[in-house]
């Protein structure tokens, strides 16, 4: 199927978000009101919230999670923005990058102008088990759940299939781990702000304190190796290889490419965009791979008339290591069977030859469902604009690219963007 380009162009020409992590003195309203203050905190030109025309809100389950359905409507008016349209998107953990997709095929149709589309997620409210069944929601309620199976089983599942399919080393997922906290230590948004290292040092200092002998770890990577301190989930997915519960909002406004400029001197464009979707996990040809991320991001790389190897940066989808090593292969970056080969060399570090998730991730910046694929677009934005901090990329990187996965991949997203100077 051939993708063409948007009836006219669409540009971000602002981003912003509340801190991930677990906030039991806040509500979610009060966590997406300081995402709409960060993202006008980060707009080099003021924001006139009247020119808004409508609003794309990402959010799986509040309903579940808050027991407060028919948000989008609610937080738009907690914003001053009635009686603007207000939309609710759903689908799964990909909530909030299809959220963004769907707001730009809005403006490019030329329905609307100036569109604000957000991502929002309040999970800590609950007991873990009760987080555990509303994300089983997302995946085959009629077959997979009553078999037994939660999302770190899945996963487990496409890791055990990974590791036997390609003979790969499993450090190579605590190398994933390490890298992105390495990169969430350096983002004051993180809800892991810390590196794999300054957790162990941590966990050592606090057996001290209770009198237990101190752990003998002297290294990030012997400390995950050690079920005492990395304690299996569902082998081969550790508790380190798991991305964690998390609360959190993240905005993005989109525009009309004709009108960029009179909202930010320095917006980027959406230039690409595909989704694409599938069966539950028993229904696949392959356990290794994610087929709906890789036809989404052919759709994408055709749009946008690029090739893997023209994305200086990209954030993907890892709620679980083993899922940003299938990224890595799905969407071109390295062969099939050679991510995670990738990982182990430093290949995906900052600076590597292929920059994935220098916001810490999922992994390490947390996954508030609905809001991380609009995350996603927030630290691409910062990148794109050089305002990411000590993590900045080097050498002025002008095309990234966002991969948002639902439930155990039935539905992923991609968008690439570009810097113009």
């Amino acid at each position: 199927m051939s993708k063409s380009k948007w009836s006219r162009g669409v540009a971000v020409v602002g981003a912003g978000m509340s801190r991930f992590g677990a906030f039991p003195d806040k509500t979610s309203r009060d966590l997406f009101v300081e995402a709409f203050k960060d993202l006008n905190k980060n707009m080099d030109k003021a924001l006139d919230p009247k020119k808004i025309e409508a609003f794309y809100l990402g959010n799986f389950s509040s309903d579940q999670f808050e027991k407060q359905a028919h948000l989008a409507p609610i937080l738009a008016s907690w914003l001053g923005l009635s009686p603007i349209s207000a939309v609710r998107v759903e689908d799964a953990c990909a909530s909030g990058g299809v959220a963004i997709r769907q707001a730009a095929l809005a403006i490019a149709s030329g329905e609307y102008d100036v569109v604000l589309v957000g991502g929002l997620e309040k999970m800590t409210d609950l007991r873990i088990s009760e987080v555990t069944e509303a994300l089983g929601t997302a995946a085959d309620t009629q077959f997979e759940i009553p078999a037994g199976f939660t999302f770190p089983g899945f996963y487990a599942a496409m890791a055990t299939a990974y590791l036997h399919e390609y003979g790969a080393d499993r450090n190579a997922f605590f190398d994933v781990a390490i890298k992105n906290h390495k990169n969430g230590a350096l983002n004051d948004k993180a809800q892991f702000e810390q590196t794999i290292e300054q957790i162990m040092e941590d966990k050592k200092a606090r057996a001290v304190q209770k009198g237990r002998p101190e752990p003998t770890w002297k290294t990030d990577l012997e400390f995950l190796q050690d079920p005492k301190g990395n304690p299996n989930v569902a082998w081969p997915m550790t508790l380190f290889d798991c991305s964690p519960v998390s609360d959190g909002a993240a905005m993005a406004l989109l525009v009309s490419e004709d009108l960029a400029k009179q909202f930010s001197h320095h917006p980027i464009y959406l230039i690409g965009s595909g989704q694409a979707s599938d069966g539950a996990l028993p229904e696949r040809a392959t356990l290794s791979s994610i087929p709906a991320a890789e036809k989404a991001g052919k759709q994408a790389y055709e749009m946008a008339g690029l090739t893997p190897d023209d994305i200086d940066l990209a954030e993907v989808h890892d709620c679980f290591t083993v899922a940003e090593i299938m990224a890595s292969e799905d969407l071109g970056f390295f062969p099939r069977g050679e991510g995670w080969k990738a990982a182990m060399e430093g290949k995906t570090a900052r600076d590597g030859e292929h920059p994935i998730n220098t916001s810490g991730g999922l992994k390490a910046k947390g996954h508030p469902v609905g809001a991380s694929g609009v995350g996603q677009v927030v630290e691409i934005w910062k990148q794109l604009n050089g305002l990411a901090g000590e993590r900045q990329l080097p050498n002025a990187p002008k095309i990234g690219l966002t991969h948002n996965v639902g439930g155990s991949g039935q539905t992923c997203v991609v968008n690439i963007f570009e810097r113009r100077d």
